[in-house]
């Protein structure tokens, strides 16, 4: 058994005194572990670390086995990643994600996704934004997609503002109005074709709302815990804006002076 195909590394783990298990996510073959033979190297380490594209070939003799891998670097993303605590702790919150997901059932879509995301989640303001809406297709990918196109109760399609914990369906301003504590909230940018831009309120709704269906669909009947990198991507994202905070309210303090 044999086949090439590129690849995003979402993990490694030790194997023996010299290998490692490679853990990847691929265009066509889906999140797919493999050996690779001397991954502990010096030459190998740096290659083989979370983030970095690479060019895989995978062997085995049946398709059921583990097989090896050989990796060959296509785009080199981790040191970039690794100086922002947002962007590591936003890989490990995907990989997590990722792992919801049957091993080796192709995902095209969210390799795609993943590509784009790995690009900017260096970039805290757009990274919590985009985790968000990774969390959504995850949902999606797993059959407990939300539909936040128009409100369930009217048909309407502006002014959504909350979201039934019941249904998942988006709903209206008007109509959600007289449950309004009891409905999830909805922030503007997670909405389709809508170009807004998401503040640090916005966020935590977005995680809120993401949350509270992982939990309900995924976590509790799978009985297991949300992945700590989560809250730590929240933490590091909390920490970000309150530093920006702080520079703003020098700045202006500095312009008062002057």
């Amino acid at each position: 058994m044999e086949w090439r195909d590129e690849g995003i590394i979402l993990g490694t783990r030790k194997h023996g005194e010299t290998s490692a298990i490679l853990e990847v996510m691929t265009r066509a073959h889906g999140r797919h572990l493999g050996l690779v033979r001397g991954g502990r190297s010096r030459k190998q380490q740096p290659v083989l670390q979370p983030g970095n594209r690479v060019d895989l070939l995978w062997r085995a003799r049946l398709d059921e086995h583990l097989g090896t891998f050989q990796a060959e670097a296509i785009e080199m993303n981790a040191a970039r990643l690794m100086d922002s605590a947002v962007a590591i702790y936003g890989l490990q919150t995907m990989a997590a994600h990722l792992r919801l997901l049957p091993e080796r059932d192709a995902h095209d879509g969210l390799y795609e996704t993943l590509a784009v995301m790995i690009a900017h989640l260096d970039d805290a303001d757009t990274a919590g934004e985009l985790v968000a809406r990774f969390e959504l297709l995850i949902l999606d990918e797993l059959g407990f997609g939300l539909d936040l196109s128009q409100c369930a109760a009217t048909g309407a399609r502006q002014d959504l503002a909350y979201v039934s914990p019941k249904s998942g369906r988006a709903v209206s301003r008007a109509a959600g109005a007289p449950w309004r504590d009891k409905m999830l909230v909805l922030p503007a940018f997670l909405q389709r074709g809508s170009g807004l831009r998401a503040d640090p309120t916005a966020i935590e709704d977005a995680f809120r709302l993401t949350g509270f269906f992982f939990s309900r669909h995924v976590y509790e009947p799978r009985g297991i815990e949300a992945p700590g990198a989560r809250a730590g991507f929240l933490a590091a994202l909390r920490k970000h804006y309150a530093a920006g905070k702080e520079i703003g309210a020098e700045t202006a303090a500095g312009e008062i002076i002057t």
